[in-house]
């Protein structure tokens, strides 16, 4: 139901009102005058061109009621709406419909703390206890670990080098036993469909369009967590070869994505689950979901009675960055920046794979978007324990496969892989990784060194 305090609010604006009706506080009491922050000033977006010739912005308390500006420390730091504030619902609504210009007129925005926020309260809205959502085979940990307490189960699907497979979908949908399986058809469908986390795959046009056939011959709702649509990358050319070239323009760029399930979705059967953690920093906790106004009216009660809001100090830095700052184009040079610079990074981390790694002994697939890449040793998952404690004992940490099952009950892998990330480490610090992660993989095999120094 509507929380009943926050839909007082309706009434702040009536002129003249004095209102002793909610607990926000006087804005004289807040110890914050000012707040200043320095960003990069497009196209200079390096952390040396941003100190010589960045923008310094500065918020007040009172820059509204002042005529300085359209959003202050007096509005962020007070309690705010379920929906987010009204200054960057504005901007991400504008910049979905740049991106994404869902084709049906009743879609909207709603803020979020980030999406595996996004992702509980969705549960909560679509799925009953006992339920089975259905996702790629191997998936984010937090999705599956998110729903097992509230008595959600998943039904993983093959994948391969594009992802999920629809027609695996269709069958597993198809002969759908509810007796046996003592829970009903499953009416949610979970992906991640760019640089998928964490086999790294990518989605193609054909591939989501045919999934989507798919969700709407069996009415399944889609839940397209996309936290990193943005950093798809330029083709991967191999090693020694001239790079792709990169996008000249804005439109260049936008072109070159491949289209979400939120552009094909005429059903309004996709809630898209968008987030500023991948894409600008993890902790400032504000992201967005994107769907018809019924889903987000539901979405915007759960936030009334939990979260309430993401933090209105990381919504108004947001805001001078991304609206006062950058506005939508400069935006998207920042993300053109980030796209040239993961692929930058993927390439020096495969670089580093075709050096260190024995080729007959493990295989990888060169993403196409996200942060992470799959090592694949051709044997049995058995040896997964003892790969990854030589690994650490050689100095590398790198995730195993077995954290991302999407059935944590009875699940026997077909195969053994191991996820790096590109994302975190120097290009020096992952040649090394890959170097030691190399060694460790040949004395669980018994193979001698062949890979050469670290140096080479």
């Amino acid at each position: 139901m509507p929380s009943s305090l926050k839909g007082a609010a309706k009434y702040l604006g009536k002129p003249g009102l004095i209102s002793l009706g909610g607990g926000l506080p006087c804005a004289e009491n807040f110890p914050i005058e000012e707040l200043t922050i320095k960003v990069p000033s497009p196209p200079g977006f390096s952390e040396e061109e941003t100190s010589k010739t960045g923008t310094t912005v500065t918020t007040g308390k009172y820059d509204v009621s002042n005529g300085s500006g359209a959003y202050d420390l007096s509005i962020a730091l007070n309690y705010g709406l379920g929906v987010g504030s009204a200054q960057m619902i504005r901007f991400v609504t504008e910049h979905t419909e740049i991106v994404c210009n869902p084709p049906y007129e009743d879609w909207q925005c709603a803020l979020s703390v980030g999406s595996t926020s996004s992702l509980e309260q969705a549960y909560r809205i679509f799925c009953e206890r006992g339920d089975y959502v259905i996702s790629e085979e191997y998936t984010f940990a937090s999705a599956v670990e998110t729903a097992l307490p509230l008595g959600i189960k998943f039904v993983g699907v093959q994948v391969d080098s594009e992802g999920l497979l629809p027609n695996l979908i269709d069958e597993i949908l198809t002969n759908w036993d509810a007796t046996a399986r003592k829970a009903r058809k499953p009416r949610v469908l979970y992906t991640v469909p760019s640089g998928q986390n964490p086999t790294g795959a990518t989605q193609g046009t054909a591939r989501r369009q045919a999934i989507y056939k798919v969700a709407q011959k069996h009415d399944l709702y889609i839940f397209e967590d996309e936290p990193y649509y943005f950093l798809q990358m330029q083709p991967y050319t191999g090693p020694n070869s001239p790079p792709v070239p990169a996008p000249k323009t804005n439109e260049e760029f936008l072109k070159a994505l491949i289209p979400t399930y939120l552009s094909m979705d005429t059903d309004g059967r996709v809630m898209r689950m968008d987030s500023f953690s991948k894409v600008i920093a993890p902790g400032t906790r504000v992201g967005w979901v994107t769907a018809s106004e019924q889903i987000i009216e539901r979405f915007v009660r759960h936030n009334e009675c939990s979260n309430q809001n993401p933090s209105g100090i990381s919504q108004l830095v947001l805001y001078k960055l991304l609206d006062e700052t950058w506005g939508h184009h400069g935006y998207l040079q920042w993300l053109i920046h980030l796209r040239l610079e993961y692929t930058r990074r993927r390439d020096a981390l495969l670089e580093a794979c075709e050096k260190f790694l024995p080729k007959d002994i493990v295989s990888w697939n060169p993403p196409a978007a996200g942060m992470f890449s799959t090592n694949k040793p051709l044997t049995i998952a058995e040896m997964e324990d003892q790969v990854f404690l030589a690994a650490v004992g050689n100095g590398v940490l790198i995730s195993r496969g077995s954290w991302f099952t999407a059935e944590r009950e009875g699940f026997e892998a077909h195969e053994l892989f191991f996820r790096a990330t590109f994302a975190a480490a120097t290009e020096e610090k992952m040649a090394e990784a890959i170097y030691r992660f190399g060694d460790a993989v040949r004395a669980c095999f018994g193979v001698s060194n062949g890979g050469g120094d670290v140096e080479a």
